[in-house]
């Protein structure tokens, strides 16, 4: 295995140790998300550029090359010192060399990079990425990812959870196969704060104002504010999102939101410059701060996942397919979840936690109840020409 490291650097949910497993817009903070920004410019452009099937062929040359080159985020599979275990053992076990990059740290900065040559219909030299939702939709949609052969992934099939079964961008999953899920809830510092049960006390309590932190993601800010407003934010109108879009106005007017960060919001949770804020589950249990709990707030937690798809071009998708297969093993994937402490998206991963560490077989925020998930939302999938409408809006409003 070769292995290349690009990295840059209700009440309180019961959270694991961990570190961030979805750098989201890294370190930007409004300025990343300007009218001018790669992230918006990446964006626009991408109807010329489609593919298919047809006009984009591939070939397949796993028989005879038995490698695979995987992209993904950084630490987000289980290690062991430098080694990395469950993928040295698939390695073992299927003769496939593998070559685990951890280039993946910013989904519309990793799009910005590769659109030009898989909207040529040129290779990108990765035979899996693993991008968040909306991202992963909108490659899926302009054609740029292979369809899955699912006769290779039995324990796809057999294994995957009911709930990540049918995502809006990918109804069939013939495009991707989940790596892991997440949640976006809300954080606070308890030694400057009294509790924030809701979005609602988050964006309008006297008391925050000017100490509040929202996020550059379109669709984790929006999707609370959506739901604040009284929308589904899986299933909403136009007028809905506006009605939204200009209550988000009135409240960044007001002087209540501090800014509007990526996944740096810890730094300033922790000195109290922030007091509270939207955060994701991986950043809390990063920060190992018994002062900053996670919560449920009243509205409810986004869901997200990550998700494996084999890009255009990519010459070695059965033995992608080899690897996505194998971590839809219960055994094999109960020991990744026991690491990354995320979602885990396999039926079965539980009853095999209670052999690795039973410590972790009742947490939600590994093996959700149907009740937990019953609080949760995703975002309404959107075509590419609502999507840059609805970011241009996003981005009017928390950098103007």
């Amino acid at each position: 295995m070769r292995i290349s490291r690009a990295v840059p650097g209700a009440g309180p949910l019961a959270l694991p140790r961990g570190i961030d497993r979805r750098r989201m817009l890294q370190g930007a903070g409004i300025s990343a998300l300007a009218l001018g920004s790669p992230t918006l410019l990446s964006a626009c452009g991408t109807e010329s550029q489609k593919q298919s099937a047809e006009s984009c062929k591939s070939t397949d040359r796993s028989e005879e090359e038995k490698e695979l080159i995987f992209s993904n985020w950084p630490e987000y599979i289980d290690v062991a010192g430098k080694r990395m275990p469950t993928l040295e053992q698939f390695e073992t076990e299927t003769g496939i060399d593998v070559t685990y990059n951890t280039d993946i740290n910013d989904n519309a900065d990793f799009f910005g990079k590769v659109k030009d040559q898989l909207g040529s219909c040129e290779p990108i030299d990765r035979d899996i990425i693993t991008m968040t939702d909306q991202t992963a939709g909108r490659m899926i949609a302009l054609g740029w990812m292979q369809k899955l052969d699912k006769e290779n992934l039995p324990n796809v099939e057999a294994n995957l959870i009911e709930s990540l079964r049918s995502p809006g961008w990918d109804e069939n999953r013939d495009y991707s196969v989940p790596w892991q899920a997440g949640l976006t809830g809300i954080a606070y510092n308890a030694e400057y704060t009294d509790p924030v049960s809701s979005f609602e006390e988050l964006v309008t309590r006297e008391d925050l104002k000017g100490k509040v932190g929202l996020l550059t993601e379109m669709p984790d800010t929006m999707g609370f504010m959506l739901r604040m407003n009284g929308a589904d934010s899986a299933d909403f109108s136009d007028d809905e999102w506006q009605s939204a879009i200009e209550r988000l106005e009135e409240i960044v007017s007001s002087g209540q939101v501090r800014r509007f960060t990526g996944n740096d919001y810890i730094r300033d949770l922790k000195s109290g410059n922030l007091v509270a804020c939207l955060a994701w589950s991986g950043d809390v249990a990063a920060a190992e701060d018994d002062r900053i709990p996670f919560i449920q707030p009243e509205e409810g937690l986004n869901i997200w996942s990550d998700n494996m798809m084999v890009p255009n071009r990519a010459e070695h998708k059965a033995n992608a397919e080899a690897l996505m297969n194998y971590y839809y093993d219960p055994v094999v994937a109960a020991t990744l979840a026991a690491w990354v402490w995320y979602i885990c998206p396999v039926d079965g991963a539980k009853a095999e936690m209670e052999k690795i560490d039973p410590s972790l077989v009742d947490n939600n925020l590994i093996f959700p109840s149907d009740d937990f998930l019953s609080s949760t939302s995703g975002f309404m999938s959107l075509d590419d020409k609502t999507r840059q409408q609805y970011e241009k809006d996003f981005v009017q409003v928390i950098g103007g």
